[in-house]
């Protein structure tokens, strides 16, 4: 029981990470996903082809082969070969597809077995978090610089400032009538 509610939960920290991407993308131009904060960073579109990567990587065959699969190219995650906002969605999409796959398919007997990624031993929920950690890291990163590129054109993707009584309020209203 405890183990379909772990799943549960965290398929659904998955899926709020995917819609802020999301959102993002459907805020941006073909220009913007190549805009560079500064020198030594990466744009959306590069942190995008790098998240999409690792989540093929480390979801294929998840339980039965190493998380950092031979055919993975990392290094050129980080060359920004994305040329629109429609392959970049594409990209995005490819990546999380494969998580969905691989984590709906799990059992909770699955959860304590060990897997690897890059020869390293983790049992799945080790996996599972380490996934969670890096993939909210990236979001945040790819929502900030969206952010940043767009300037007062930004429509927030949370509770706007000055709104969080407001917000609050409406919240306790929709609960109560559940």
């Amino acid at each position: 029981m405890i183990e379909q509610e772990y799943l549960k939960a965290v398929g659904t920290r998955f899926l709020e990470m995917k819609k802020l991407g999301d959102k993002t993308f459907q805020r941006l131009t073909n220009m913007d996903i190549h805009w560079i904060p500064s020198e030594g960073s990466n744009s959306i579109a590069i942190i995008v082809k790098h998240v999409s990567g690792n989540m093929i990587s480390r979801w294929t065959d998840f339980l039965t082969t190493d998380g950092e699969k031979q055919s993975r190219n990392r290094d050129a995650e980080f060359l920004d070969t994305i040329s629109s906002v429609e392959e970049l969605i594409n990209v995005w999409s490819k990546g999380w597809t494969i998580l969905f796959k691989a984590l709906n398919s799990l059992k909770a007997e699955d959860l304590l077995k060990s897997i690897y990624i890059r020869g390293e031993k983790h049992s799945v929920i080790e996996a599972i978090e380490r996934q969670v950690a890096h993939y909210s890291y990236h979001v945040g990163q790819i929502v900030y610089i969206g952010k940043q590129v767009k300037g007062k054109e930004w429509d927030s993707l949370s509770i706007p400032v000055g709104k969080s009584d407001e917000f609050l309020r409406e919240m306790i209203n929709k609960h109560k009538q559940s």
